[in-house]
């Protein structure tokens, strides 16, 4: 099961006092505009360093890593970023509001022992692609650090770990708001809690919620500082470690979002031509509603909505036969073909859309928010909508057994991880 350890973490120096205005979102979420927002707000906002070529995902000329770099080391040596003198597991809590509800989800810093998917205790549950990790891989190279941690999971019903991490944590050592979510953290580095955190983690697999491509570059950084070192690195190595926020699955805290599909790319959309296609396995009813009244609407388990731009009307789908992608699929298990995700993807996109609608290939577009769904969805760049329902935590655990992963994009983790509290030097 997964090995675990405290890490001499760096952070902004405890000076600073309030994180608000150094700490970021994902890079892979920024565009130019919030990027330069984060930096007006303080030059020594970490974005400068894990953000150093936009578009996020593409990679950049050598420059911009080495500039990174530089900023990164300037800042050390000014002492806006210290190195903690003694290793620690850092508790890390954020309270933020979600519709009308306040949630407190409560996690903690730790390394995690690298293994390759499937032949270890770190368990993915979405695909990666090779191009995504180039730039994190360049950035990595340079500035010998890993400035963002994955989002991992771990199975605790008994509330063990968090009750020894948090049993006596007061006011955080350190604390941020970064777009009206809290951000807390703490230190621990008592030796006994240590060993009982790390003994109890030794029974549990990690399940990767966000940061695959994070976690993939680490892989690959580990195998080639162990190609510069004869092949082999010592067991302790910092370079056979990733830096994790790992979250109990049964935190209150844990909310996951859908991530329903903006379509684009379509000549002549017909509601008429795409009920008649799918009616072997749907059941499709005109709405009333709007794409924000879905959620309320979509009680029954496979429940799809399709938002026609053209009409501005919202069609309801329900599935009438969960077989459906037993032809098309015949190589996984029924948990993955139940997936509503990869009934959307599998079905209703490669098999209906696709082939019926499409000129070219379809264009494709993310929202967890069903209001930005009507805006967008206007006859131009997307035609239709197709909401979804979030997928449920237990499909994390269900697939993990059968060693398989997710569609892409198929959760969506809210809030995200801050980038910024802690980071993890890799020499």
């Amino acid at each position: 099961m997964a090995q675990i350890r405290p890490f001499s973490g760096i952070r902004y120096s405890k000076k600073i006092g309030d994180l608000s205005n150094l700490i970021a979102p994902p890079y892979d979420v920024l565009n130019d505009a919030q990027k330069a927002a984060l930096i007006a707000k303080h030059p020594n906002n970490i974005v400068s360093v894990d953000l150093p070529f936009l578009p996020p995902k593409s990679v950049g000329p050598d420059e911009v890593y080495l500039g990174a770099n530089n900023t990164l080391q300037a800042w050390l040596k000014a002492g806006v970023l210290e190195k903690d003198r003694r290793p620690a597991l850092y508790p890390y809590a954020q309270t933020f509001q979600w519709g009308t509800r306040s949630f407190h989800r409560r996690g903690f810093y730790a390394l995690v022992r690298l293994s390759p998917f499937g032949q270890g205790d770190v368990v993915p549950h979405e695909k990666t692609y090779p191009g995504a990790i180039e730039d994190r891989l360049k950035l990595m190279r340079y500035t010998s650090m890993q400035l963002s941690p994955v989002f991992g999971l771990f199975s605790d019903p008994r509330g063990e770990v968090n009750a020894l991490l948090y049993k006596n944590a007061l006011k955080p050592e350190q604390a941020g708001t970064l777009d009206g979510i809290q951000h807390d953290l703490w230190s621990v580095i008592d030796a006994e809690i240590e060993t009982q955190v790390i003994d109890l983690m030794k029974k549990r697999p990690v399940y990767i919620a966000d940061g695959h491509h994070r976690y993939t570059t680490a892989l690959q950084y580990q195998k080639e500082t162990a190609e510069a070192n004869g092949g082999k690195l010592p067991p302790a190595h910092p370079a056979n470690f990733c830096m994790f926020v790992l979250v109990p699955l049964q935190d209150d805290g844990l909310q996951i979002l859908p991530t329903h599909r903006l379509i684009g790319n379509l000549s002549n959309f017909e509601m008429t031509i795409f009920i008649h296609a799918v009616q072997e396995f749907f059941d499709v009813t005109e709405s009333n509603l709007k794409p924000e009244d879905f959620e309320s609407a979509a009680t029954a388990n496979h429940t799809f909505g399709l938002y026609d731009g053209a009409t501005k009307k919202l069609w309801l789908l329900k599935l009438k036969n969960d077989e459906v992608l037993k032809e098309l699929e015949p190589g996984q298990s029924d948990s993955w073909r139940r997936l509503d995700v990869a009934i959307l993807q599998r079905y209703l996109l490669d098999v209906v859309i696709q082939p019926e609608f499409a000129q070219g290939e379809v264009t494709k577009g993310y929202t967890a928010s069903a209001g930005d769904i009507a805006p967008h969805v206007d006859g131009k760049k997307y035609q239709i909508a197709i909401m979804l329902k979030p997928t449920p935590l237990h499909a994390l655990e269900d697939l993990a057994r059968h060693n398989e992963v997710m569609p892409q994009k198929s959760t969506f983790f809210y809030p995200k991880l801050a980038t910024g509290m802690v980071m993890h030097a890799l020499k």
